[in-house]
C-alpha cells in the first residue's frame, strides 16, 4: 500500500507592524464615522450652537462683565465643547452599543484594539474642534476678547481632548450596565458646569472645593487650554499638562486592562 500524502497545513499569518496598525486605524476611523454618518452632521451643528449660545446666554446675566471674568467665560466654553464630548457623549454612544448588542461585534473585529481607541479619539475631534472654534469665535464677536493665540493651543487642544477622551472610554468600558454610565455622565454634565472652575476662575469656589478640582483633570484641562488663549490669564501650566499626562496614562491603562479581559 502507498501512503497518502501528508496532510498540508496552511500556515497562520500574524499580521503586525506599523502598515498593518495604520489600515486599521483608517478602517475603524471610517467605521466609526460611517456608523455616526446619519447623526454626525447633528451634533456637530449642537455643539456648535451649544457652544456659541452658552457664550452669548451666560453674559445675558449682566450688562457689565469685567475683562477677565469675559475671558474665563468664553475660554471656559471652549474646554467645556471639548470635554463633554470625551466624558459625556461617548461614553453614551459606548453604552449605545452595549444596549443595541454591537459591542461585542466590534471587539470581535481582527484589528489591533489600540485603533479602537485611537479612532475614537479622532471622531471625537472631528465632532468637537467645530464647537470650540464657532464658540471662541461668536464670545469674540459678542465681547471683543483681547485673545492672544499662540502655538501651544495644539498640544493644548491634542490633550484636553484626549485626556477626555480616554477617561471616558475606561469608564464607559469598565461598567458593564449602560444605565449607570448614563447615569455618571449626567452627574459629570453637572460637575462641569456647576463645581469646576472652567467658566470662572478658581477662587469662586469655597477653599476645600477648589483643593479638591486640583486632583481632578477638569480644572487642569481649563488652565492649559487658557495658557494657549491669554496672556498672564493662568500660571503652573506645566503642572496642569503634569497632572493631564498622569490620567491620560491612568485612563489608558484602565481601559487597556478592561478590554484585556475580553475574550
Amino acid at each position: 500500500m502507498t501512503a497518502g500524502p501528508a496532510a498540508v497545513t496552511a500556515p497562520i499569518t500574524i499580521r503586525s507592524g506599523a502598515g498593518h496598525w495604520l489600515r486599521s486605524y483608517v478602517m475603524m476611523t471610517r467605521w466609526e464615522l460611517g456608523s455616526l454618518r446619519m447623526l454626525l452632521p447633528l451634533v456637530v451643528a449642537i455643539q456648535v450652537v451649544i457652544g456659541g449660545g452658552f457664550a452669548v446666554g451666560v453674559g445675558l446675566l449682566s450688562d457689565q462683565m469685567p475683562t477677565r471674568a469675559v475671558l474665563y467665560l468664553s475660554t471656559g466654553v471652549a474646554v467645556v465643547t471639548l470635554i463633554t464630548v470625551g466624558l459625556v457623549m461617548s461614553p453614551q454612544l459606548v453604552a449605545n452599543h452595549k444596549t443595541a448588542g454591537t459591542y461585542d461585534f466590534m471587539w470581535s473585529l481582527p484589528v489591533p484594539r489600540t485603533t479602537q481607541a485611537a479612532a475614537w479619539v479622532t471622531v471625537n475631534s472631528v465632532i468637537a474642534l467645530p464647537g470650540m472654534v464657532a464658540a471662541l469665535l461668536i464670545a469674540n464677536w459678542r465681547y471683543d476678547l483681547p485673545l492672544q493665540v499662540s502655538v501651544s493651543i495644539l498640544p493644548a487642544v491634542l490633550l484636553t481632548i484626549v485626556t477626555a477622551t480616554m477617561v471616558g472610554y475606561a469608564f464607559a468600558h469598565a461598567i458593564r450596565k449602560p444605565m449607570i454610565t448614563q447615569l455618571i455622565t449626567t452627574l459629570v454634565s453637572f460637575v462641569i458646569l456647576g463645581f469646576a472652575p472652567i467658566n470662572f476662575p478658581p477662587e469662586n469656589l469655597p477653599g476645600w472645593l477648589a483643593d479638591l478640582n486640583l486632583y481632578l483633570p477638569f480644572y487642569h484641562m481649563a488652565v492649559v487650554m487658557r495658557g494657549g488663549l491669554t496672556e498672564g490669564l493662568v500660571t503652573d501650566v506645566g503642572i496642569s499638562y503634569l497632572v493631564l499626562g498622569v490620567y491620560t496614562v491612568a485612563s489608558v491603562a484602565v481601559a487597556a486592562w478592561v478590554v484585556g479581559r475580553r475574550d
